[in-house]
């Protein structure tokens, strides 16, 4: 009988220590992150450095030094903006991305800016614009101070300057309520990508709209916030600057030797919502992120 109640007594502790070591594993199931897809959908505002743009034709190569562009921002319209026929219309940003690692997403976004060249822009202009081309500028000139008129020439990729790339990003969560309803957590990363440009161009009696051309590249760091809600929604704003070089602007879509080229560095501000899937979360966690 003592034998039977030793083994018992045995059988007793091994249960207890086993439900003990359920208990605890079960407390660490975490999914810090790996495994979470998200997308987010959102506005920008941009500006753009000064640059030396250079238009080339058949029958001109001229520069305008120190030129100044601007974005179009458009109005406060919510019949444009909870239109899904018109959301496109403003500047917006969209994008992707995966947590491949614990606080490490990569992601493809699709950022439409507009850059338009400034009217009554005070530049040096350059270059060679032969006899006849234009009735306004004919011959050499040599950083000739000029006022630009929208009428004369006009540049821009109103619809638009579109960078799209991949970026790399850390999250950092510093703060988040014990039922993780409500969390706060900074972004920050690096990015790389092309450059699709729909290009306007007026000059020389001709105006051209929307030619599209891959016209460059571009490169940015960013840095934002993001408030994390109910665990799967959120609202993210962001800082991304960066710069863009422009090698070869489309800008008539008859003619491969007219073309636009040059290289400024730019800083975008975005706001945007989202939602988080947790499709592969570490140890089989659907809903308890631990960024």
């Amino acid at each position: 009988m003592r034998f039977i109640l030793l083994i018992l007594i045995a059988l007793s502790c091994l249960q207890v220590q086993d439900a003990s070591a359920q208990r605890r594993k079960k407390k660490g199931k975490n999914s810090y992150a790996q495994g979470t897809f998200y997308v987010n959908w959102g506005y920008n505002r941009s500006a753009y450095t000064k640059s030396d743009i250079n238009f080339v034709g058949s029958n001109y190569d001229f520069t305008l030094k120190n030129a100044k562009a601007s974005d179009n921002p458009y109005p406060l319209d919510l019949g444009v903006y909870l239109n899904l026929k018109k959301i496109t219309i403003p500047q917006f940003n969209i994008r992707a991305g995966y947590y491949f690692w614990n606080n490490w997403d990569l992601s493809l976004g699709y950022e439409h800016m507009k850059y338009i060249l400034n009217d009554q822009n005070e530049v040096l202009l350059d270059g060679v614009i032969e006899p006849g081309v234009d009735n306004i500028w004919s011959g050499n000139y040599n950083d000739v101070p000029v006022v630009t008129d929208r009428e004369h020439i006009h540049y821009e990729n109103s619809d638009g300057l579109n960078y799209i790339n991949f970026q790399l990003t850390r999250t950092d969560q510093w703060y988040a309520t014990k039922d993780k309803n409500f969390a706060f957590n900074t972004l920050m990363g690096v990015g790389a990508g092309g450059l699709l440009s729909f290009n306007d161009f007026n000059f020389a009696q001709q105006f051209d709209r929307r030619t599209i051309s891959l016209s460059g590249y571009g490169i940015s760091g960013h840095i934002g916030v993001r408030l994390d809600f109910f665990k799967h929604m959120y609202i993210k704003s962001s800082v991304l600057g960066g710069f863009n070089q422009q090698l070869k602007v489309k800008n008539r879509p008859n003619d491969a030797r007219a073309y636009t080229r040059h290289k400024y560095g730019f800083v975008m501000f975005e706001t945007s919502v989202g939602a988080l899937f947790y499709i592969r979360p570490t140890n089989g966690c659907n809903t308890c992120p631990h960024w």
